[in-house]
């Protein structure tokens, strides 16, 4: 068998009909077909491009490898538990909502749907829809969607470079046009259309409906303190039950180390901007830039990375102790506080 090494993932492209067909600075892919409104970095059936296990899928790998791959803090250790990707949205999602774990295992599926979305690139006047309105209840949605008026009812925010929005289950969302996002949640698909503004698309009035609450966690997560050495400086932007996603600036070369007598985690590193090599023992260096990710087994116990000149990234991992719902602000209210 392999030993585990950094991997470096081949992106997958979906096309949707909210897209763009302009995907730069991040990809040089000319678009020739239709919009591509996503790009999975992690998704399952994503292909490693370097070294033995090359042409592997993350699943394959996952189901083989198990905790050394994936580590302890996996509640499952045969299935890969982050999706990230890139969204390029051009105009108005469809309204929707995600099941948690429980509402997930009712309809045989392994995991709810918690998410995240860094926002890399934001025109002016950007905006996600986020909840409902205080006050807002399911009779009055459903009604709502019926006259066609749902949007109405979802508290719109603008958003701005550097923000991180926190979207736990439950909650109904919708991102609008002119940012582009990076999006960290647990490995899940399910996704329950409430209405989507007259375009001819099924929805799922019932079942979303039955798993939307009323009121959630969500909101813009409000940063932890910035640390700042030597040319490396690091933020926590967001810790949650179901992932930790932190961001990086390098500047130059930094040995990372796991810390000692703890549970591990799988580290999924993504470029938003420059370039950066990784370094590990037993292993080719690997290459990524901007709109690439790496992932990094949790067996690997310390790496080099060396910015090329300068190097931007996030780290998406998986808590390895228990953490409560991170603190938010929606509307200038902390809904951390309203909900504790």
């Amino acid at each position: 068998m392999p030993e585990l090494y950094p991997l470096l993932l081949q992106p997958q492209f979906h096309e949707r009909v909210w897209g763009t067909r302009d995907l730069k600075p991040f990809y040089a892919r000319e678009v020739t077909g239709d919009p591509i409104g996503e790009a999975w970095l992690t998704g399952d059936k994503c292909t490693v491009r370097n070294g033995p296990l090359a042409g592997r899928t993350l699943a394959d790998l996952a189901q083989e490898f198990g905790k050394p791959f994936l580590g302890d803090a996996a509640r499952d250790a045969t299935r890969f538990p982050l999706l990230v990707k890139f969204l390029f949205p051009t105009e108005k999602l469809s309204v929707q909502v995600h099941p948690d774990d429980e509402g997930a295992a009712k309809v045989g599926q392994p995991c709810g749907k918690t998410e995240c979305w860094y926002v890399l690139r934001a025109d002016r006047g950007a905006q996600i829809g986020l909840g409902l309105k205080p006050g807002t209840s399911k009779t009055e949605v459903e009604a709502a969607i019926r006259e066609e008026r749902m949007e109405h009812l979802l508290n719109w925010i603008d958003v701005h470079e550097g923000d991180m929005i926190y979207v736990d289950a439950g909650t109904v969302h919708a991102i609008g046009g002119g940012a582009v996002i990076v999006e960290t949640q647990q490995n899940s698909d399910t996704t329950y259309r409430l209405y989507d503004y007259g375009r001819p698309r099924e929805l799922h009035i019932e079942d979303g409906l039955r798993v939307t609450k009323e009121q959630t966690h969500a909101g813009k997560a409000i940063a932890g303190q910035r640390q700042t050495e030597q040319g490396k400086e690091q933020v926590n932007l967001v810790t949650s039950p179901c992932f930790i996603v932190d961001h990086f600036k390098m500047k130059r070369p930094w040995e990372f180390k796991r810390p000692r007598h703890a549970k591990k985690s799988v580290w999924c590193l993504v470029a938003t901007r420059g370039c950066g090599v990784i370094e590990s023992e037993a292993a080719a260096p690997v290459t990524f830039t901007s709109g690439e990710a790496v992932v990094v087994p949790a067996a690997i116990e310390k790496f080099l990375l060396k910015p090329q000149w300068e190097l931007e990234f996030l780290c998406a991992s998986l808590p390895v102790e228990k953490v409560e719902q991170p603190a938010t602000v929606l509307l200038e209210k902390s809904f951390s506080t309203l909900q504790r």
